[in-house]
């Protein structure tokens, strides 16, 4: 087989695994984007917990909202609300369009998130 076409062989083949298998598909139109939750080191637009999302490749934790843990929580009641959390989040985000917005003067947390309010139109 002729180097040329291996070549387009192998770009097509590591295309179709990273649509299929790495879910980096396109997701994002007209300023909405299609969210998971978390399940993978591949992280482009999921929900981590109640409070912290991956959004285009971005970390960013949601501003004013403290939502029980799930990672490392103090009781099953945490850990309940906290998957509870979770799971709404990712029902609102994929509701409809929305935009994050940067208030105040910090645009990082300590842990290097970007900090930021969703809001969405008063239509959706």
């Amino acid at each position: 087989m002729p180097f040329a076409l291996r070549l387009i062989v192998v770009v097509l083949v590591a295309g179709i695994i990273g649509y299929f298998v790495l879910d980096l598909s396109p997701t994002t139109t007209e300023g909405q984007a299609h969210f998971r939750v978390c399940v993978s080191s591949i992280r482009v637009n999921c929900v981590v917990d109640g409070d912290t999302i991956w959004y285009s490749g971005e970390k960013i934790r949601i501003e004013d909202i403290d939502a029980p843990e799930i990672s490392k929580p103090k009781c099953a009641s945490e850990e309940a609300l906290g998957q509870r959390a979770k799971h709404r989040l990712l029902e609102l985000l994929n509701a409809g369009p929305f935009q994050l917005v940067r208030t105040g003067d910090r645009d990082k947390d300590r842990y290097g998130r970007l900090l930021r309010v969703i809001e969405r139109d008063a239509n959706h």
